[in-house]
């Protein structure tokens, strides 16, 4: 019996390839899937702001990349011993002000140059719901522990959800005219707003998402469907029940590359992913001819594939193998 209710994926019409960059943003979805490009040697930038959850801190953030803006002094805030931003996760927050004001500032200059050379940009949207902080009428990206009372909560209808989106694509489309653009949404469950209404939540995102892929260079990636409706099992999650565990991030991850990577790229980075699992092998004695071929046969692999694709980075395998 199959206990899977496969559908099939679009592919792309134009694929990705190891010379390529991408950016991945949004919620912590959109980080498992960039970390596992960045691990397989994919040149890969992952939420320069931190996670992201809504659409409109996600918009707000690449309009801000791309106008290369500086966060000023006056734009941070001190509470629970860190100074934070209303724009940036809790890990870009900092005891030292100047310290959490460089590294938020760097983000961006180092976001910029990169989005400007990027061949793709995959935005992952978590909820529909916004939080907006009483005294700005603002809506923050990350509340930061902020009590609860300091903000209301706002459902975003399709509408905001398409404008505020449809306005970043046409200025994306401006400042790196061969951008291709890759929606998807979280398919972590956001129950603490409760059942019913993640489900609306997320009914708004795949409403609005489907809109903005009528455009060109933008297209929609079924991240949500993979692990709501094909894998459909609680033990694809993890304990909380919430989070897809690593074996759904590594059956997403398998889908997006049989649609997305081109049969060149295929056949890379499966040689890539061979010297990436080598290197973590931990052998029980290293002292052993047999280990030190085993090593020598891995340099030289990545010796040759570096020949073959100079744009690679074995740095941290060369130096294991080595060794």
């Amino acid at each position: 019996m199959d206990f899977h209710l496969t559908f099939s994926i679009p592919l792309f019409k134009e694929k990705i390839n190891y010379a390529h960059r991408s950016l991945f943003i949004g919620s912590c979805f959109a980080e498992n899937i960039g970390e596992l490009m960045q691990h397989y040697k994919f040149n890969g930038l992952v939420n320069p702001n931190g996670i992201l959850y809504n659409p409109l801190s996600i918009a707000d953030s690449l309009n801000r990349i791309i106008e290369n803006k500086e966060v000023k002094e006056s734009e941070l805030f001190f509470a629970n011993e860190c100074w934070n931003s209303w724009e940036f996760h809790s890990k870009l927050s900092n005891p030292d002000k100047q310290t959490c004001l460089s590294t938020i500032n760097n983000n961006i200059s180092n976001a910029h140059h990169f989005l400007k050379q990027s061949d793709w940009l995959f935005i992952t949207l978590g909820p529909s719901f916004v939080y907006k902080q009483k005294s700005t009428n603002t809506v923050v990206g990350n509340c930061h522990k902020i009590p609860q009372q300091e903000f209301t909560k706002h459902l975003l209808t399709v509408d905001e959800i398409v404008h505020s989106l449809s306005a970043l694509t046409e200025k994306l489309n401006v400042f790196n005219p061969g951008l291709k653009i890759v929606f998807t949404v979280s398919p972590v469950r956001y129950i603490r707003d409760g059942v019913v209404e993640n489900n609306q939540s997320k009914a708004r995102l795949i409403e609005a998402v489907h809109q903005l892929t009528k455009r060109e260079n933008t297209l929609y990636f079924p991240a949500y469907e993979l692990v709501i409706d094909d894998l459909r099992d609680y033990r694809f999650y993890k304990t909380d029940m919430v989070h897809p565990n690593e074996q759904a991030i590594d059956y997403v991850f398998k889908k997006l590359k049989d649609v997305a990577f081109d049969e060149t790229t295929k056949s890379l980075f499966e040689k890539i992913k061979n010297i990436v699992t080598a290197k973590n092998h931990r052998p029980f004695h290293t002292d052993t001819i047999a280990y030190k071929k085993f090593k020598e046969t891995y340099f030289n692999n990545c010796t040759q594939l570096l020949k073959e694709h100079p744009f690679l980075n074995f740095d941290d395998e060369l130096e294991i193998f080595s060794s």
